[in-house]
């Protein structure tokens, strides 16, 4: 039996391939789901959409309790655990971090020591291995994408949704910390009324009552007429990717995953930022963004400012090749190998 810890619901994406490729080798599956006021009705509803073996906990103490008292052959993470030596003689774990991207945290989580951890290309496992030594990194790919690079996920109805099939769509997928959110402007869609738009914002985005003002400002641009914005329990950015033609997003994962794809992002550079990394705090930001931020800047073109957006848009739009070169480059270092297989090389180590 192989576990899979769900902190957030929104780590399904990144298990769900791993799990599929295992139910055709007939292993036996259980999701841990950690129980909150904020996230367990969205939580039911996934497990059902998705048939999930489910289990409950209240918290990581919970859930070590489990484990422990059921000795399955792994326990998966999303995210870092802080009772992994209190797993040792009990369970194998492994980490697959839930994105890829230039925030420092995705190094930082390797701090919790693991039995492996699965990782995205070469020069992501070697600077990972230069900080923990003592690990193990495997480079397995992004398993996530393999659905789209597999055909499997085909996209959104966009008819259905109200929008025009014959207009080409944008989506915009912002992250909750630090966000373009409150720095655009407010009736930006009107601006943008040749295109449709999707807006698939970060699930904490649309849950934790911390960012309502975040809530509301994508609800009222839900109200435009050539806008979608995805529900509570859409968690999965794959459908939305493989019906867009361009991305906007700020430093988040989903500005990789989509360039993986070889089609044209759209970097914002403008956040809208708490005080407390403003000015004299400034570091804080700096410390939250890991240097790859500034490694991999050339990956799209980037509006500095809300009110060049529309003509980078525009001309990425128009000539949706000029970072092909730079996608594919970056890709490989961020992404690993984009061939469908991520998953399979995954459930080869798990089982070997």
């Amino acid at each position: 039996m192989i576990y899979f810890d769900v902190l957030h619901p929104y780590y399904l994406p990144q298990y769900l391939p791993v799990m599929a490729e295992l139910g055709k080798r007939e292993r036996q599956v259980r999701f841990v789901f950690h129980r909150t006021m904020d996230q367990q009705e969205i939580a039911k509803q996934l497990i059902l959409s998705f048939g999930l073996d489910a289990v409950w906990v209240d918290d990581n103490r919970a859930a070590l309790a489990l484990y422990q008292q059921d000795k399955p052959d792994w326990v998966i993470f999303g995210n870092a655990y802080p009772f992994t030596k209190e797993l040792k003689s009990v369970t194998k774990t492994a980490l697959m971090q839930h994105g890829i991207g230039p925030k420092a945290c995705y190094y930082e989580v390797s701090e919790a020591v693991f039995d492996v951890r699965f990782v995205e290309g070469q020069h992501r496992l070697a600077r990972l291995q230069a900080l923990f030594p003592e690990q193990t990194f495997i480079d397995t790919g992004y398993a996530k994408l393999d659905p789209l690079i597999n055909g499997l996920e085909t996209g959104l109805d966009l008819k259905s949704l109200g929008l025009d099939p014959g207009k080409k769509t944008l989506l915009y997928a912002p992250t909750f910390y630090p966000s373009t959110i409150e720095a655009m402007d407010r009736n930006w869609p009107k601006a943008f009324a040749e295109y449709n738009i999707l807006i698939k914002p970060h699930y904490f985005s649309l849950t934790k009552p911390s960012y309502r003002k975040q809530a509301k400002l994508l609800h009222h641009w839900a109200d435009f007429d050539n806008v979608y914005l995805a529900t509570v329990e859409e968690i999965n950015l794959l459908p939305f990717m493989a019906s867009a033609d361009l991305l906007i997003s700020d430093a988040s994962s989903a500005l990789f995953e989509f360039a993986a794809l070889d089609k044209p992002v759209v970097w914002c550079d403008f956040y809208h930022l708490r005080w407390s990394y403003r000015g004299i705090f400034s570091f804080r930001f700096k410390n939250r963004m890991d240097e790859d931020l500034y490694r991999y800047a050339d990956v799209a073109v980037h509006a500095k400012d809300y009110r060049s957006l529309k003509s980078a848009v525009d001309q990425q739009i128009k000539e949706p090749n000029s970072f092909r070169e730079n996608r594919s480059r970056y890709t490989e270092e961020l992404a690993g190998i984009i061939d469908g297989r991520c998953s399979i090389r995954i459930v080869d180590y798990l089982l070997g």
